[in-house]
């Protein structure tokens, strides 16, 4: 059942928002601690597992009845797929062949991408205030983030694939559950089993040339495979809240406010892992971020702050289904 008021629906979007900071965060925390503790730097088959799990959990969904029969064509499908595919791909590459502050940077470079995306494809017209908190964003997250810049050719080329197809899956997600009338576990129905099977079958072969390691010999514990099923096991839930999050909001949106994963990554990485302390620098580049982000939420949500000014998409109706909470709102302040 849709939020009948606007008290409600500040609290479902304020929920959703906590779902999806929640889950980030954790199974930011879990990878770590799989990855650095106990070798297990198999990124991109790991991701594929991810979807296979977020697969069974639709599957399930829809045989208990939650998620109604839907359609997306296959071209859509497909698309979705490539951006999708390339947004992963191109993230573990772009970390491996660029220094940890140009790959900062590049992910920060994703708010005014995901910005443009917006005025040109969906005709978003953006406020002063609500521009200048952007930009107010970027500073705190970059001075906190951002460090050794060093720059290639390749790196360079990587990042650049990495950014655009991350954001346009990003607005893909957005466009889909518009267009098509699609809640987010119905859209994530059609994309998982898809992005499951191509990750998990690429996956290995990208890894082996990423870290020369073979995922198949890898000592496999049980401790390490609690770690990966538990691993699984959140990533349905960030899957899942991200395509809340950017169904009820933007991907412009999504990103600026997701940004305050970041600082809590920080944070929990200090206390849990204890390697990089809370400088004053850091501190400093938090407490910007945290005040543009404020500023982003009033700015955005003020008549005139972000409006789209056209209302040409199609829509194709579908039956929906009633098990879960999802916003359809997406005409006039976004």
């Amino acid at each position: 059942m849709a939020p009948t008021s606007k008290a409600d629906k500040k609290a479902a979007d304020a929920a959703a928002w906590m779902f999806n900071v929640v889950t980030s965060v954790g199974i930011i925390l879990v990878n770590k601690a799989l990855m650095a503790t106990y070798g297990f730097s198999f990124a991109t088959t790991l991701t594929g597992l991810h979807f296979a799990t977020t697969t069974l959990m639709t599957v399930v969904l829809r045989w208990l009845g939650y998620i109604q029969p839907s359609h997306l064509p296959l071209s859509e499908l497909l698309k979705f797929m490539i951006f999708a595919n390339f947004s992963i791909v191109g993230m573990n590459v772009s970390l491996m062949w660029n220094s940890v502050g140009f790959y900062q940077i590049a992910k920060l470079s994703m708010i005014p991408v995901s910005c443009l995306l917006e005025v040109v494809l969906d005709k978003i017209r953006y406020s002063r205030d609500t521009k200048l908190s952007i930009g107010v964003v970027l500073l705190g997250v970059g001075v906190c983030t951002v460090t050794d810049v060093s720059v290639n050719a390749k790196g360079f080329i990587a990042a650049f694939i990495a950014v655009w197809s991350t954001s346009l899956q990003q607005y893909y997600v957005h466009f889909l559950q518009r267009k098509y009338s699609l809640g987010s576990f119905s859209l994530l129905g059609h994309t998982a089993p898809a992005q499951a099977g191509s990750l998990l079958l690429l996956g290995p072969f990208l890894d082996y040339w990423l870290t020369s390691k073979r995922v198949d010999a890898y000592d496999y514990n049980l401790t390490s495979l609690v770690f990966i099923f538990l691993s699984c096991t959140i990533a349905v839930g960030t899957n899942l809240s991200q395509f809340i999050c950017i169904g009820r909001f933007t991907a412009v949106s999504f990103q600026v406010l997701g940004h305050m994963k970041t600082i809590l990554v920080l944070i929990m990485g200090f206390f849990f892992f204890g390697k990089e302390g809370l400088n004053l620098h850091v501190v400093l580049g938090m407490i910007i971020a945290v005040v543009g982000m404020i500023w982003y939420g009033n700015a955005s949500s003020k008549p005139g702050g972000k409006e789209r000014w056209s209302h040409a998409l199609p829509t194709i109706r579908q039956q929906k289904h009633t098990g879960f909470p999802e916003s359809t709102e997406h005409d006039g302040k976004v």
